[in-house]
C-alpha cells in the first residue's frame, strides 16, 4: 500500500493513531484499497507511517471498530465490504 510520502502531524490535537486510521480510511473509500486488499502487516504499517507498532495497532484496531477492514488470525487485515447504512426501523427499538 503506497502512503505517498504521508506522516502524521505529531503537533496537531489529533492523536497520531487517529490520523493514521482517518488516512488508511480515506484510502479505502476512494477505491485506492479496494474490498479484499490486504493491509500491510502491523510493523509495516509503523514503518511506513513512521509510528511506533502500538500506534499502528492502534490504528488497525480503530478501523475495524468502524467496520472498514477485519482482520484473520495468521492471515491478515483485509478491507471489507461496507453494508449500506439503514434507519433502523421503529420495531427494532430496545423496548420492541
Amino acid at each position: 500500500m503506497a502512503n505517498d510520502r504521508w506522516t502524521p502531524d505529531p503537533t496537531s490535537p489529533v492523536y497520531v493513531y487517529l490520523q493514521v486510521a482517518h488516512h488508511i480510511a480515506e484510502q479505502i473509500r476512494t477505491g485506492r484499497l479496494p474490498v479484499g486488499a490486504r493491509l500491510p502487516a502491523e510493523r509495516d504499517l509503523a514503518e511506513q507511517y513512521a509510528v511506533a507498532i502500538n500506534t499502528a495497532r492502534r490504528a488497525v484496531r480503530e478501523l475495524r471498530d468502524q467496520g472498514l477492514v477485519i482482520t484473520v488470525p495468521i492471515k491478515g487485515t483485509f478491507v471489507q465490504a461496507q453494508e449500506p447504512y439503514s434507519e433502523p426501523s421503529e420495531d427494532s427499538g430496545p423496548n420492541a
